[in-house]
């Protein structure tokens, strides 16, 4: 298969590719959520110390 051909899969291994692909983009929202929370809690610290 050269690069400039289509992948072609069946329903089962789209469903199971859409599947890992919703797990990774979860995980990156909890990823960015977190750094957003710490950022937060680094910046608050640091306007009450004054």
């Amino acid at each position: 298969m050269s690069p400039a051909e289509p992948l072609v899969m069946t329903p089962e291994e789209r469903a199971a590719f859409e599947k890992r692909r919703r797990g990774r983009n979860w995980a990156l929202l909890g990823v960015l959520l977190a750094l957003v929370v710490l950022f937060y809690f680094i910046a608050t610290a640091r306007l009450m110390r004054g």
